[in-house]
């Protein structure tokens, strides 16, 4: 595991080291396309970038929220087109299980097109949402609105903690969970209070 981690972080440090802006859309177009490149540690090398003075935040933000929203195109029209049984069939070949299509229906189901808003800023469901949504024939114009807005606070949070932490950037490796947990209280927290808001009005 260690040695496959180590393997996405060097490959994600040699595209944004040697493409700068292209390098960020392209790792986090591969992340919401379902490929195994996380955007916990794209955004965050982005944001190193940023403290050497070589890009800016609001340009990372930007640029990383549209190659989300390109990746997850991808991947909605895979699940639109090819369905359940073809993401089971291929999808091992890129580390999509079971297991995390069916958590990311579960939220979809649950959730409906609202969770494509909400699960942008949940790691791994993140990632799959796009596939029920496709699946699911979600209006595409909902779903790209949808996404694009939701991605904008995930990369910028990322890439700001990377620009806080300076050459030390690569810390943030250590405490992903930490972060999984932080970021899952908030969203629950945030659900709770749309709930309790919704039912007042009503």
């Amino acid at each position: 595991m260690v040695g496959i981690i180590e393997t996405v972080t060097n490959f994600a440090i040699y595209l944004i080291e040697n493409l700068g802006y292209w390098g960020v859309f392209i790792g986090m177009t591969l992340e919401s396309a379902c490929i195994p490149l996380p955007s916990e540690v794209i955004m965050p090398l982005s944001g190193f970038v940023v403290y050497r003075g070589e890009m800016s935040l609001l340009g990372i933000t930007i640029v990383g929220a549209v190659g989300n929203l390109i990746g997850s195109w991808i991947a909605y029209f895979v699940g639109l087109k090819g369905g359940r049984p073809f993401l089971e069939k291929y999808g091992k070949y890129v580390l999509i299980s079971p297991k995390k299509l069916d958590m990311a229906h579960e939220w979809f189901d649950k959730y409906g097109h609202e969770a494509v808003l909400i699960s942008r800023v949940l790691p791994i469901i993140r990632t799959f949402i796009s596939l029920p949504a496709g699946i699911a024939e979600m209006d595409l114009k909902k779903f790209s609105i949808y996404t694009f807005v939701g991605s904008l606070p995930w990369c910028f949070v990322l890439g700001y903690i990377g620009f806080m932490l300076g050459p030390n950037w690569n810390i943030i490796e250590e405490y992903f969970h930490y972060m999984d947990i932080v970021v899952v209280i908030a969203v629950v927290i945030l659900a709770v209070y749309l709930v309790h808001k919704y039912w007042r009005d009503y």
